[in-house]
C-alpha cells in the first residue's frame, strides 16, 4: 500500500485561507473571519486556528489590528517571503493562548549541546523550562527553554503559570534584552525517555529535533530552546528567492 501524506490541520487551514485570499473570496483589505468562526467552519480547536494565523501573518498573507481583527494584505510578492523560521517563531509564541502545558520548570544541568550554544562550562546549571504543546487535543511537541540563571533573576520565567506575549517581549519589559539573530541547527534522534513519554511514541521512533539560540548584536548567547517533533507528525518546509 503506496504512502500517503496528509498535512497537519493546521497546514490544512493555512492552504484553504490562501486559497481563498489568490481567487479574491477575502479581497485585499477585507476582515478576516474571527478565530470563533474558522474553529466552527473547520471542525478544529482554536489554538489550531491561532497557529494557522500566525503563520500567515508571519508571512505577509494578513495583519493584525489589536482590538479588530486580522485583515487581508493579499499574497506576498516571492521576494517577500520569509518563511516563518521556527525559532524565531517559538520567541514569540504566547504561552497563554495555546493549547500546551507546562510539564517541568526548575534549575538543571543542560545537556551538552544546549550548553556550547550557550557557552557555558559543563555542569553549570541554568533553569529550564518545558512546555508540551498540543494539536487538536494530541501530543505534538515539546518546547523547553534554557535560561541563564542572571539572565532569570527577576522575571517570570520560573513561574508555573503560562507566560503571556511571548519570551522575547517579556525579557525586553523585564531585563531590557534585546534579541539580535536566532541561530539554529536541525538534527534527528532517537527520543529521550521524557519525549517517549510526553510524546505518546516508541522509544525507536524519528524525533525531529531544532536547537537554537538568541543572540545579542555581538553573538553572544543570551538563552537557548530545543524543540522536539515527532517525524511522523512534522516536516520542515522553507520558500526563499534566488537572484
Amino acid at each position: 500500500m503506496p504512502y500517503e501524506y496528509t498535512p497537519p490541520k493546521y497546514a490544512q487551514v493555512i492552504a484553504e485561507l490562501q486559497r481563498r485570499i489568490e481567487n479574491g473570496e477575502y479581497p485585499p483589505g477585507s476582515l478576516m473571519p474571527s478565530e470563533h468562526q474558522l474553529s466552527g467552519e473547520f471542525g478544529i480547536a482554536r489554538p489550531t486556528v491561532v497557529r494557522a494565523l500566525r503563520v500567515l501573518r508571519q508571512e505577509g498573507w494578513i495583519e493584525t489590528q489589536q482590538g479588530k481583527g486580522s485583515f487581508v494584505r493579499g499574497r506576498p510578492a516571492l521576494a517577500e517571503v520569509t518563511s516563518a523560521r521556527r525559532g524565531a517563531a517559538e520567541l514569540d509564541r504566547d504561552e497563554s493562548r495555546e493549547a500546551g502545558e507546562l510539564v517541568s520548570v526548575g534549575v538543571a544541568v543542560p545537556p551538552p549541546r544546549i550548553a556550547a550554544l550557550l557557552g557555558l562550562p559543563g555542569g553549570q546549571e541554568v533553569l529550564c523550562r518545558r512546555r508540551l504543546i498540543r494539536l487538536d487535543g494530541e501530543p505534538s511537541e515539546i518546547v523547553t527553554w534554557w535560561f541563564p540563571r542572571d539572565l532569570a533573576e527577576g522575571t517570570s520565567l520560573a513561574d508555573d503559570s503560562p507566560l503571556p506575549g511571548g519570551v522575547r517581549a517579556h525579557l525586553a519589559r523585564r531585563k531590557g534584552v534585546r534579541v539580535d539573530h536566532v541561530v539554529e541547527q536541525v538534527t534527528a534522534h532517537h527520543p529521550a525517555p521524557h519525549e517517549v513519554k510526553l510524546l505518546g511514541i516508541t522509544r525507536t521512533a524519528p524525533v525531529l529535533a531544532l536547537y537554537a539560540s538568541a543572540r545579542d548584536a555581538s553573538g553572544s548567547a543570551l538563552f537557548a530552546l530545543d524543540v522536539a517533533m515527532p517525524g511522523t507528525l512534522h516536516e520542515l518546509e522553507d520558500a526563499y528567492p534566488v537572484g
